[in-house]
This record gives C-alpha cells, structure tokens and sequence, in this order.
C-alpha cells in the first residue's frame, strides 16, 4: 500500500514540510503509532522518526510503500526541519514543549490544523474498509451480548461483556469508555457505567464502538429489559426518535452544511413537542478519532462532502425518567447517507 496522505496533507498546508509527533496524526501520515515516534513529510516523501522497540515492526508494516522508517536522531530532525522555509505542525496537538524546542532550533512554523482537518475528513477507500469492519464487529458482539444480559448484572459487568465480545472478533480497541445505562440513567446523555444492577422493566440505552487499524465505530442502542406496561410515554418518544433517525439518513445529502443536516432531525422533533430535550448534536466527524470534523450540528457552515463518515444520533432526554439514542455511523456516497449498519435492529426490542 502506497500512504498518500502525507502528501495530502503536505499539499494542503502550502509549508515546505510538515512536522507531528501526535500519536492518531503519525498513524494517519505513516500507519503506524509509535511512542515517542515522529513524522515529517516533505517533498522527498514520509520518514517515520522512531526507536528500536519499534523498528523491526516498523520496517516489516512498511515495505513496499512510500514510508521509511529510520532511528529518531533529534539533532538530525532539528537540522533538517531548520532548512526548511516553513514548516506546518497541528497547534492543537503539539505541546508547548515541542513548539518551543523548533522555535529555538530556528524552524519556521506555520498552523496547519485546517490542512488536517480536510485531509482527513474525507476518507479513502482502505479508511472506508476499516470503519466498516469496525462496525461490523461492534454489531457482530452487540447481536452475541443480547442473549447474555440476565436481571442482577450491574452496568460494568455488561459493559464488560461487550467489550470482550468485540476483541473476540478482532477489534483491536475501543472507540471510547463503553457507554451503559440503565433506567433513569439513560437520561444523561454521557453517563458514566457503574455498579447499578438492572431491574425487570429497565430500559437500557449502550453506546459503544472499537477500532480496527485505528479507525473508529460509534453505535448506540436503546431498549427494554422486559415491558412492565410503564413505559407508554417511553415508547411513543422512542418512535420519534427513530423517526428523526431515518429522516437525517433519508434527507442528508453532500453539498449541505452541518447545520442543515442537523436540522433535518431536530425540526422533526421540535415538531413533534421534543425540541427541548434533544440536547446535543446530531452527528460528529469519525475516523481515527471517534469525535472530529466535521461537526453536523446547528453552529456548523461546514460543507458535507462524498467520503466523509459521521453519525446520526439524534436524542430525547428526560431528566429523571428516561432517555433515547439511536445512532449510526454513515458515509456520504454518491451525494447520499449511507449506513455502516445493516445487523443491529433499530426499531424497539424487548427482551
């Protein structure tokens, strides 16, 4: 495989060289992540800067394509980095340690953040593999964990359950600290798992993901353990929710903004007397990190383009009493959403 995205990058900054040490930055110039590895990129192409623990490993990955791997040589990366007329480092992701060790080297810096962010925004086809394998795992062990989840578990132990059934599959990480709720702790959009044990009655809401090569999936499912005859209003805000849910996949198309495609679903919802409660945006960027650009949310004037990856997960939140996700990750193809889902039910189970 030949990584063009350092070139892309490179391309995209208008610097003579672009420098990161930033560990999701180094796997997307180079496909590797190397502790206390570094990446510059300049017309010669992309050296991977990293240590012996590293190196075997490194030149094994790495045949082939247009990455060299050599031993890090701070004074070597210092002298080439000062040659340069300008340089493009993420301010976002370079401590000021670092900054200040290439000011003082005489290297010349310029922000390149955008760069970054529209590089890696639109995915190619081996980043648009790896997401899709990475859904397809979470769905694969959230489909084996249903059948698992008995009255008394306590929301670690099925987070727990989950996790593993994932790395059995081949993921090689989490997306993010698993996500499980049970009964009014649904409510809280980001709540954190603990040791509340689940009752017959209960909904639960599970928002989860891993990793594949380091690309990201991001799911949520909401559903009852049992049906106590309690939850009408539950059920008739879980309808609009998945409503809204299909709606911003029907209607999203490339050449919208964020804010446009947001408000595909949140309008629905405002309509149907929720607007209040649908209390966070409609979708981020995913990639190598779960949350990036671009945002699909009211604030955002970004453009959506074919080969971006974002989710769909519109909410209703009612504190104390319940709440409601229902998300997806999903490309944009051919001006249209496209789901990385297709194993998972999103219309209401009972178990």
């Amino acid at each position: 495989m030949v990584y063009t995205n350092g070139k892309r990058v490179l391309e995209l900054s208008d610097c003579e060289a672009v420098v990161t040490s930033c560990s999701y930055q180094l796997r997307y110039l180079t496909g590797i992540e190397a502790e206390n590895g570094l990446a510059i990129v300049d017309k010669t192409g992309t050296t991977l800067y990293t240590d012996m623990r590293y190196m075997e490993a490194a030149e094994k990955f790495l045949q082939g394509t247009d990455v060299t791997p050599v031993l890090y040589n701070q004074e070597e990366i210092l002298k080439r980095l000062s040659a340069c007329e300008s340089v493009g480092i993420s301010f976002q992701q370079t401590t000021h340690a670092e900054y200040l060790t290439l000011l003082e080297a005489g290297v010349k810096l310029q922000n390149i953040d955008a760069a970054y962010d529209k590089a890696m925004s639109v995915k190619n086809d081996w980043e648009l593999d790896n997401i899709a394998k990475a859904c397809e795992i979470a769905e694969l062990a959230f489909n084996a964990l249903l059948p698992q989840i008995k009255e008394g578990m306590t929301e670690t132990e099925v987070a727990a359950l989950l996790e593993y059934e994932m790395r059995k599959r081949g993921a090689q990480g989490l997306s993010f600290d698993t996500i499980v709720a049970f009964g009014a702790h649904a409510a809280v959009p980001h709540h954190e798992t603990g040791l509340t044990k689940l009752k017959f009655g209960d909904e639960i809401l599970i928002d989860f993901g891993c990793r594949v090569n380091g690309y990201c999936s991001d799911i949520t499912r909401t559903f009852l353990f049992g049906d106590d005859g309690k939850h009408e209003t539950f059920k008739k805000a879980y309808a609009c929710v998945l409503k809204a849910h299909e709606l911003a996949k029907e209607k999203i198309t490339a050449g919208m903004t964020g804010k446009e495609a947001d408000g595909i679903a949140r309008n629905y919802l405002q309509e149907q007397g929720y607007g209040g409660l649908f209390t966070h945006s409609l979708g981020h960027g995913i990639g190598l990190n779960v949350h990036e650009y671009p945002a699909v949310s009211p604030k955002s004037d970004k453009v959506l383009e074919n080969g971006m990856v974002f989710s769909d997960e519109p909410g209703v939140y009612e504190a104390g009493k319940y709440g409601i996700r229902i998300e997806d990750t999903v490309t944009l193809k051919n001006g249209k959403v496209h789901s990385f889902m297709s194993l998972t039910d999103r219309e209401l189970v009972i178990l």
